[in-house]
Parts: structure tokens; sequence; C-alpha cells
């Protein structure tokens, strides 16, 4: 076989490489009298090419040109740009890397592919035997330092990963896309697995940069979107369990169950799926892909506080709830910055696996090892100043949680719903009415069962004695709202908080037109109320999972948080437990003790450390007494979320253009 070179850029000269040589190793005979052109280029002319010809606009490695005769077989044109990019990343001369390349586009010429599995294994195979007579290695298999599988935490997994061959867009590459999404998903309440989400997120991140030549963006998105998708189900499913509750209700909206999941999954690829869009759009090197990396995942988080009616649940910072130091640096950087060194300090780790004798890859690894260190001295400092205040005097609040199902509140029928409305305010005042020495009582969201005016006198807290607050609907001329109300021991309502974060397809028609049971109008959004000089912020139901939600601009004195909720909806399922640890969260991030109570359970007093000091679980009916203490001003809170946002991004920004390849 006869070869004929083209040298149209000029720094190929200086790279001594015997084409005829390596074409010789695939000349088994058949093709001694055929011709093969190799064009020499760059990236500018091969993009052209590739724009041109093929209909993808991007540079790329090598392009074969088939002729269909059996003398003149084609031309080859070798990008020097990419070859040069590759094999950098690769750890491999370029000869080498040119080799592979010359080896795979005469290949194509001779009428091999690997559009499908069946081919590519042929194809490879091919490549391997022709390379291996030139004594160069198998580039399909990664040169992974930790092939001990002990030099690091999860190097039996790792090391199995890189020896595991996976053919670019193959059924295996997608279903460990799955699988990584549903491992990382068990890091969340109530499972506390940390490590299996690490080692997800590290897997996915693994599969991502192992071949950059994927496409364009659609391509790129569809790669990993069955880790978008099944990432979402599994961490979303639960809220699909509130259809069922009320068997009224269940009869009216199984229907949407299906179409539910295919919703949470299409919105997961379009949600989880952008930080590994990005890794694999933008040429980098490997520690520049690392805070490119995290610095998305974070503006992903950020985006989930606001994009439609906003959703940040767990957020990967929630992780680290079981390591209390840890999870209290977010009264530092909130959940935002502990998310983006956890994504981060996972993509370091990958790389350095891929390559621990780059500098820039230790470099990275070690700036987010001292975030690290950083957070857990914030943490520690956030946990002592938690405990400030303990053996002060407290206002003592009783929380009471009825215990009872959903469907027993509900009910369609008029003279039905009367009648259990007389029944559960009797059961109200049984609980509540036990001994004890409280200043308050505190109802969960929605457990009067009445609607409420503003001047109306309430019963239950004459009969008590005492201040009450608890949840209602309440209504006048602008519509009907989801309140927590609260009355004197005299009877008189003495202040009426309306929940202004609404959730969608519960409480309000998303558009218009999508289905939700009922269509509540909005409150005016944060305020403090004060109770015998006990100065609390309101929260009803998830607008606790908003980080600057419930503090209103230039508040004075808080002493807590009081969050009523009702989570009946979802029963004992993770969402339950999430939405506690959400709760803890917020504590951590405004340095405010939270005292909650949920309808069904968990209801509980929380300490700005993150710490439950008392609860009462899932499903059980009583009340519980205690008071809170330590709250304080944190970093996060003084700055707000926002001012967080713009620091860490544009940090992970700099950091990534810093550590870029420049060529």
């Amino acid at each position: 076989m006869k070869v004929y070179i083209d040298v149209q850029d000029k720094r190929w000269y200086k790279y001594k490489i015997d084409f005829q040589k390596i074409v010789y190793t695939l000349d088994s005979g058949v093709y001694k009298d055929s011709e093969v052109s190799i064009v020499l280029t760059n990236d500018a002319e091969i993009h052209r090419i590739n724009r041109t010809y093929r209909n993808v606009d991007k540079p790329t490695n090598v392009l074969s040109f088939e002729l269909g005769d059996d003398v003149l077989l084609g031309d080859i044109y070798i990008s020097l740009d990419t070859v040069m990019r590759e094999a950098n990343e690769a750890h491999i001369s370029i000869p080498e890397h040119t080799a592979h390349m010359v080896v795979h586009g005469v290949l194509h010429l001779m009428g091999y592919d690997h559009i499908n599995d069946d081919d590519a294994i042929v194809m490879e195979a091919k490549e391997v035997a022709a390379l291996k007579k030139l004594k160069i290695k198998n580039p399909y298999v990664d040169d992974m330092p930790c092939v001990n599988d002990t030099c690091c935490p999860g190097g039996k997994i790792f090391s199995w990963l890189y020896r595991l061959q996976v053919r670019e867009n193959s059924w295996v590459q997608y279903a460990l896309y799955a699988l990584f999404a549903g491992v990382a998903s068990f890091g969340f309440a109530p499972f506390y697995q940390w490590w299996w989400t690490l080692v997800g997120v590290a897997g996915a991140y693994w599969l991502t940069v192992r071949n950059e030549n994927i496409g364009g963006f659609w391509s790129a998105l569809l790669r990993v979107a069955p880790f978008g998708a099944v990432y979402a189900i599994s961490m979303f499913w639960w809220t699909l369990h509130s259809i069922y509750v009320v068997p009224e209700l269940a009869a009216q909206y199984a229907i949407w169950t299906v179409p539910g999941v295919i919703g949470l999954g299409v919105a997961g690829v379009f949600i989880f799926s952008w930080p590994f869009v990005a890794i694999s759009r933008v040429k980098t090197s490997g520690a520049g892909r690392v805070f490119l990396f995290a610095a998305v995942w974070t503006l992903v988080l950020w985006l989930r506080e606001w994009v439609f009616t906003g959703f940040p649940w767990n957020p990967i910072a929630n992780i680290t709830m079981q390591i209390p130091a840890l999870a209290n640096s977010m009264s530092l950087w909130g959940a935002l910055g502990l998310t983006f060194i956890i994504v981060g300090m996972v993509a370091a780790i990958v790389e350095l696996m891929r390559n621990k004798r780059n500098c820039k890859n230790w470099c990275a690894f070690i700036i987010f090892l001292l975030l690290l260190c950083v957070g857990f001295f914030a943490g520690y400092k956030n946990i002592s100043l938690a405990g400030v205040g303990v053996n002060d005097s407290h206002v003592m609040v009783r929380i009471v949680q009825p215990g009872i199902s959903q469907s027993q509140k509900a009910t369609h029928n008029r003279e039905e719903a009367l009648r259990r409305a007389e029944e559960n305010l009797k059961r109200l005042y049984d609980l509540a009415n036990v001994p004890g020495d409280y200043d308050i009582v505190l109802f969960p969201e929605t457990t009067y069962p009445l609607a409420v005016l503003p001047g109306d006198n309430i019963a239950l807290s004459r009969a008590l004695g005492v201040t009450t607050i608890f949840g209602a609907n309440s209504f006048n001329d602008d519509g009907v709202f989801n309140s927590m109300v609260v009355s004197g021991g005299n009877g008189r309502i003495e202040h009426i908080y309306s929940k202004s974060h609404l959730v969608p397809f519960g409480e309000y028609r998303p558009l218009g037109i999508l289905p939700a049971p009922i269509n509540l109008a909005r409150g005016v959004g944060p305020e403090l109320i004060s109770v015998n000089d006990f100065v609390f912020a309101p929260a009803i139901c998830y607008e606790v999972i908003f980080s600057d939600s419930l503090i209103p601009d230039g508040a004075g004195r808080i002493d807590a948080i009081v969050n009523i909720t009702n989570d009946n909806w979802f029963g004992n399922t993770p969402g339950t437990y999430q939405h506690l640890d959400m709760v803890r969260r917020y504590a951590i991030e405004s340095g405010l003790p939270i005292i909650r109570a949920n309808y069904s359970g968990i209801s509980a007093f929380v300490l700005s450390d993150g710490n439950v000091i008392s609860s009462l679980p899932i499903g059980a009916s009583g009340v519980l007494d205690g008071y809170v203490w330590g709250a304080h001003q944190t970093p996060y809170r003084a700055l707000g979320m926002n001012m967080w946002f713009i620091i860490i991004l544009a940090f992970g920004a700099l950091c990534a253009i810093m550590f870029a390849e420049h060529e």
C-alpha cells in the first residue's frame, strides 16, 4: 500500500512520523497496489471540512473519505491541534496518538466502522493489533494510577470502572449513567449513605470525560440524559404518593401517575445534566474541568431556587447531615458553597485518578481540601454559637401533632365535613389540654378545620386559655389563603400570616390549566411576629426550603423560625425525612433555631446547628414541650444567598480559567 502525504500545517514537520510503516501494519497483501492520501492539517481546516461534509460544527481528530475504489482507497485528514490536546489528556506522545489516528482512518477506508457494537468490537480489535505491532499500548484501556485497588478510598470500584471498556453510545454506557444516578440518590435522608452519592457523581463524571469526541450540544445532552432522568425520579418519586392519600382524589388524579413519572424524568434531564454537558462541550484541562463542573452544578442549584416556582430540594450539601462539623460549614457559605466543594472534590479525585502526575490536578485537589478544612473550622464555630443561652429563661412552646390521616381530614360531603370538623376540634383540644407548663400551643399547617376571617373569635384558643398558633385557610376579598393564625388566650385573632410560596399542583394550577385540587391566593411575603416577647419568622410548609425566603430585609432581633407543615401527603416516604433535613439546613444557614409542627410527623425542635433536640415520629399522635436557644447571625445570612452565589461562581470561573490549557 502506497502512502502519499500532504502537509498543510508546517508544525507537523517537527514530528518524525513514519506513516508508511504505520500503514504497513494493516496491509495483509490484499491492498498491496492500493493508495492512501493522508492530509496533515489543523483544527481550522478540519472544522471547515467537518461542517461542510458532515454537518458537524466542530473540529475533530481524524476524518476519512472513502472513494469506493480498490486502488484509490481515499483521503484521511488529521488535525494536529486536536491530536495534541488528546495526546496530552491521555498522557501519550503525539506520534503515538497520530499512529492511532492513521490506523483508525485507514480501517475506515477499508470498510470497517463502529456504528453498532458488533462492528465496533471488530474495528477496535484491528486497531489494537496494528498498534501492538508498533509497540503502542491499547488506546481503549485507560492508564489508571489506582490499579492496585487500595491507593485511595473507593479504589476497588474505580479501578473496576477504569478496566471496564464502555463503548460510546452503547447500552452499557446509558445503563451505567442510570445506575450511577440511582446510587447517588441514596446519600440523602433517610438512607444517609453519603459515600454512595460521591461514587454516583464520580462515576457519571468519569463516563463523561473518558471520551471528548461526542458531537454537538444535543449529543452531549442525550448522552447524559439517563443520569438526569433517573436522578430526579429516584429522589422525587415520593411527590406522586400524594395522589393516593385521599381516596376521592386518587380516583380523579391516578391517571396522572405515569405522566408524572415521565415529567419527573424529563425535568431531571433538563436540570441535572448541565454540569456534564458543560464539561463535554468546553475544551480545557482536567483541573479546569473540575472547577467548571463544580461551578455549573452550583449554578443549577441556584437556578432551582428561582426557575418557575423553584424547587431546591436535596442539594448535595444535605448528604453531610450525619457529619455535623461539615454540615455546619453551611453557616459560612450555605448549601451553595458546600455543594460546590463536595462536587469539586469528587471531580478533582477522578482527575487525579486519571493522571496523578499532573500538577494542575494536584493543585485543584489541594484547593478543595483547603476549603473543606476552612468549612470544618466554620462548622465547629457555628456549633459553639448554637449552644449559647441554653440556661436562660425561654418561652415554652407545646407542639401538638394530631397524627391522623389525610383521608380522615378531607371529604367532599358538606355534612360529613362539618361532623368531622367538630370531632377534630375536640380531638385537638384533648391532645393539647394535658398538664404542663407552656406559654404557646403550636398546631400544624391546616389543623383548624374551619375557614377563618380576620375578626373571628377562636373557640379552641379560648378553651385552652393560652396563645395558640395554628394553620388554617383564611379568606378575604383577594381570595383563599393557606395561613398561620395567631390567636390570644381570649380567642381574639392577633395576627394572620399567609403563605406566599405556594406548591404547584397542590396549591395552585401551574399555567392556570394543569391539575390541582385547589387554587389558593398568595401572601405578601416574609414578616416577623412577636408573641410574649418571643420574636419569630413564620414559615408554612416548604417555604422553609428556600434560603432567603423567611427573613424580612432589615430585620432586627429574631429568636427562632416557626414552621408549620403537613407532610401527610407523603406518608412514611423519603420525602418526609428529607423535608426535616431541609429545615435543619435552613437552621444552620440562618443561625436560627426552628420549631416545627407537622400534622403527622416529624415535629421537632431544631437548634441553629441543625441538631434535633426532640421530635415526634411519623404517625405518632401527641404533644412535645420544649424551647430553643442559640439564635445568632451567620456569615451566610449576613451576605445573603445571591451574594454568596456571585462569590462562588466568580471563584469557580476564575479557577477554571487559571487552570485551563493554553495552546
